[in-house]
């Protein structure tokens, strides 16, 4: 990995191709709050045609920017369903209910940026872990507030990932 120390007086630089990847769950893991002196995290997910990014979920200290590279996002924002296009900017703040999926007919490419720096790299390689079947599950509710991600249900986006013609959820899980 080509960085440089992040500081004041320091830039970090990840190329493409040497950013850590989790395929199982299609992210790129480029910056967490260790390397930048916690001013930020950053990673990107590809998500395929239909498929789930996490469930509706908040951070107490961290806002959430999501810049989409390419394709369809759908979005949960509060109260709000948004659907992003290419190019489309969102700034999710602390505390704010969210959840996003790349609906049925586009996958999703979008960069994730967490503002101050919350640990994410150990988050998502424990959910890359989870996915294969490597450990309990309930792993993901104890480190809630380790990770600074606590799970919430929202009835809005949970109606809003039915199918209406086969009565039964369209998407599928990462």
């Amino acid at each position: 990995m080509t960085t440089t120390p992040s500081g004041a007086d320091r830039a970090l630089f990840i190329r493409a191709g040497e950013a850590e990847q989790l395929p199982g769950l299609g992210v790129h893991l480029y910056a967490d709050h260790e390397m930048t002196g916690g001013k930020l995290s950053a990673n990107r997910a590809v998500l395929p045609a239909g498929t789930d990014g996490p469930p509706p979920h908040f951070h107490t200290t961290s806002a959430e920017l999501f810049f989409l590279l390419g394709g369809t996002l759908r979005v949960l924002a509060g109260e709000e369903i948004l659907t992003m296009g290419e190019g489309d900017f969102l700034l999710v703040p602390p505390a704010m209910v969210h959840a996003w999926a790349a609906p049925a007919d586009s996958a999703a490419d979008v960069l994730i940026v967490f503002t101050p720096g919350i640990e994410r790299f150990e988050y998502f390689r424990m959910g890359e872990r989870l996915r294969r079947g490597d450990g309990d599950p309930l792993e993901i509710l104890r480190t809630q507030e380790r990770f600074d991600n606590h799970f919430v249900d929202s009835p809005l986006w949970r109606e809003s990932r039915i199918d209406p013609a086969a009565g039964e959820p369209w998407r599928r899980r990462r």
